[in-house]
């Protein structure tokens, strides 16, 4: 497992999390679909090494959850349900934010073309899951109910905060 992280020019990275039994990886990015994307890689990266790939093929679907954890999961599921039934690997995907989920594409490699690093995964369980949230700078005219913070009015130039 990677322990030392990946980083993608300041947007996100992720990390292996030591753990005794189970992959368990730590992901970051500016966005949900950036978080997601890295928590993918990071998965990916613990069994195969995605450079080793020949020439990818897109496949697209839908993802759909009510809460960021189940759309984690759901996504985590929908990658080894691929492992095991057509023997392909993500080596890239392309997250865009439909209402109540996901639009997914990913470029898939064959599993065995790739160089592996590590034991495949069988199966996604949620534990200690906890989404540390986004942030957003925009001007206060572009976030709703801005005035109703207690730190505005803010002036027409700054950049405004919500978490």
């Amino acid at each position: 497992m990677a322990t030392g992280g990946a980083d993608t020019g300041g947007r996100g990275g992720h990390r292996g999390v030591p753990h005794t039994a189970d992959l368990r990886v730590a992901a970051w990015g500016p966005t949900r679909e950036e978080c997601l994307s890295q928590a993918v890689r990071g998965v990916v990266e613990a069994f195969a090494d995605p450079s080793t790939a020949g020439t990818p093929r897109w496949r697209h679907t839908e993802i759909h959850a009510d809460a960021d954890p189940d759309l984690l999961a759901a996504l985590m599921d929908d990658i080894v349900y691929r492992l095991d039934t057509a023997d392909e690997v993500p080596v890239g995907l392309e997250l865009d934010p439909i209402p109540g989920g996901l639009r997914v594409g990913y470029r898939m490699a064959d599993a065995h073309d790739l160089e592996p690093v590590g034991a495949a995964p069988k199966a996604v369980t949620l534990h200690d899951l906890r989404p540390v949230g986004y942030v957003l700078y925009a001007p206060p005219a572009y976030v709703p109910g801005a005035t109703a913070f207690p730190t505005s009015p803010v002036s027409r130039d700054a950049a405004q905060l919500v978490t």
